[in-house]
């Protein structure tokens, strides 16, 4: 079985399932509180019904290597996985023996490898396992997940599958807590997006045999987008040798995601738990794709030492080009993305719209736009349409970054208003109330890979295509002074009688840099303040990128009649209402 696959298994009829077990404990744990117990007994038992076909072969190779000082090897070809268990009890044992259920419990936890007992640890479950054998909880859990439709071997259920399941109780325990459940995870519709849109110039390459691609998240979650990207890859070339890496600051997504790698047959130590911006677990590693949707509009002020002492390092650390304020630090996360990207790697990253334009000329945020733009990295934006994401209801925007553009891209910058290529749910999830569908996911795409300035209509939606060059989205901003003026003349000031500037009436334009700052203020600033003139050397440089201005559609008002005659219905209803109400009184 390919565990990057989906199979037909019910994922909703599993976690419904797997919910309906936390019933059992509302006496003890609130229900956002239910986590606690439902996800590490999730795990382990997705562990406990993989290696129950190797079960017996585990523990005939550990009676004969025990001995040895180092068995990890043994038992792992036991296994068939990168983790075993060398405890006699399983959860079909554990339920025949009711009497011992703690102890025996612990016996069996503790079989397994140190890799497993990590992952255990980072859910904090040692102190559950009390609680819940101290209230009579324990032996009835363990007995609700051992019946036959709780079965979760990887023979079974994919890890795509595995990954559906996780998300839903992670978003059913969020939304108990009124806790944002889209911290943890983004919605697959968006992600088959957002790896469609990496892969669309490498297919060429990506189609031929035996492809080797290293994919990162920096803010991994559960590892669900490392799973697509996975699942895309390997479609793409069946034989193609995909490794992957994460890191995630959450101890228990992370837990999730480690357990995950390891019932894929992947590398588990590829998935760190740390602080992306402050503990940079992955140091002097490059990548061929990344693909992560960063926090955004989260302040960085428990970072704020560590990226400031890393940004004075200049080209040695990741944050020198600039700092975001400190109440947002999502663009610090593209360029911990850029210094990790390969010279011909390609990046898919979220951002809200602050990201776009926020901060003025020589901010931190404009010059973390010019140097994408100025290095020609910055490929493509795409809009997406609002209510896509669980746990907010802005409008949200894909950007597409490339260290080595195809010849027809380089130079050039591609904006894409995908807004209206969505369908609304029947059932709003959180605050998800649209879906980007398969069909409108293809439209996305084929306007991504036509690369002109086109127009594309699909089931009466439409999608935008423009294409700009890399200097339209900069600007000069440009200081302008007026000269103070006492009793009706100018003051001046040295030997050249140079005018005193009147720091009341300064002011400042962004002129674009394709245009002639001097031609500027020839034609929009002179003729209305003939004494005004240009402080050159106050003039930045700053870049920013409005979708509103490149995409704005002129509506006409509408007529004046029409709205005189909508107000004379709505004026005669509500005095029909009125009467009527009077009358009955």
């Amino acid at each position: 079985m390919n565990l990057n696959n989906q199979t037909t298994v019910n994922v909703q009829e599993k976690s419904n399932l797997i919910w309906a077990i936390a019933d059992l404990i509302r006496d003890f744990y609130k229900p956002h509180e239910y986590g606690k117990v439902i996800l590490p007994m999730t795990v382990i038992k997705r562990f406990n019904d993989t290696l129950a076909p190797t079960k017996a072969k585990v523990l005939e190779t550990y009676d004969k290597v025990k001995h040895l000082e180092v068995i990890n090897g043994f038992l792992e070809t036991a296994s068939g996985y990168q983790f075993y268990n060398t405890s006699v009890y399983d959860f079909e044992k554990l339920v025949n023996d009711s009497e011992h259920i703690e102890e025996n419990f612990r016996d069996f936890l503790n079989g397994f490898s140190d890799n497993v007992l990590d992952i255990l640890e980072n859910f904090d479950f040692d102190r559950e396992i009390t609680k819940l054998a101290n209230n009579g909880m324990l032996f009835l859990i363990i007995e609700a997940f051992n019946r036959p439709q709780a079965y979760m071997g990887a023979d079974k259920i994919s890890a795509v599958d595995m990954g559906y399941i996780f998300e839903d109780l992670i978003k059913r325990f969020s939304e108990s807590y009124d806790e944002d459940a889209g911290a943890h995870f983004t919605s697959r519709d968006i992600i088959y997006l957002m790896t469609d849109l990496l892969v669309a110039e490498d297919k060429d390459v990506l189609n031929e045999k035996g492809v080797t691609k290293t994919v990162y998240d920096m803010t991994m979650g559960t590892s669900q987008m490392l799973t697509c990207m996975t699942e895309r890859l390997t479609q793409l070339d069946a034989d193609a040798d995909v490794t992957v890496f994460g890191q995630e600051l959450n101890p228990e997504t992370y837990a999730i995601a480690k357990a995950d790698m390891l019932i894929r047959g992947g590398n588990s130590d590829n998935m760190r738990k740390g602080n992306t911006l402050s503990d940079d677990k992955f140091s002097g590693y490059k990548f061929d794709y990344i693909i992560s949707n960063p926090p955004f509009g989260v302040d960085w002020k428990v970072e704020k030492k560590a990226v400031e002492d890393e940004a004075k390092l200049g080209d040695n650390g990741r944050f020198s080009v600039g700092l975001p304020k400190i109440s947002d630090g999502q663009m610090l996360f593209d360029l911990n993305g850029i210094a990790k990207l390969k010279d011909d790697g390609r990046m898919a990253i979220i951002h809200n719209g602050s990201s776009l334009f926020t901060g003025s000329a020589e901010s931190g945020e404009s010059e973390i736009r010019r140097y994408m733009i100025e290095n020609d990295w910055l490929d493509a934006i795409v809009q997406l349409s609002t209510d896509v994401f669980y746990n907010t209801g802005i409008t949200t925007y894909i950007w597409i970054i490339s260290k080595n553009k195809p010849v027809h891209r380089q130079g050039k910058v591609q904006l894409i208003d995908a807004s209206k290529m969505v369908v609304a749910r029947r059932k709003s999830l959180g605050s998800k109330r649209n879906d980007i569908t398969d069909a409108d996911r293809e439209v996305i795409v084929k306007a991504y890979g036509e690369f002109v300035n086109a127009t594309y209509e699909s089931d009466g939606k439409v999608c935008e295509s423009k294409i700009f060059n890399n200097e339209d989205f900069g600007f000069n901003r440009i200081q302008i002074e007026s000269p103070l003026y006492e009793n009706g003349a100018i003051v001046t000031k040295g030997k050249q009688n140079v005018p005193v500037a009147d720091a009341s009436k300064r002011d400042f334009e962004n002129v674009p840099l394709v245009e002639d700052i001097d031609r500027y203020f020839d034609r929009e600033v002179r003729p209305y303040n003939p004494a005004a003139w240009i402080d050159k050397a106050k003039t930045k440089v700053g870049y920013e990128i409005s979708f509103s201005k490149y995409f704005y559609k002129y509506e006409a008002p509408e007529n004046s009649e029409v709205i005189e005659k909508r107000l004379s219905v709505l004026e005669s209803d509500i005095m029909i209402s009125l009467t009527k109400l009077f009358k009955e009184a």
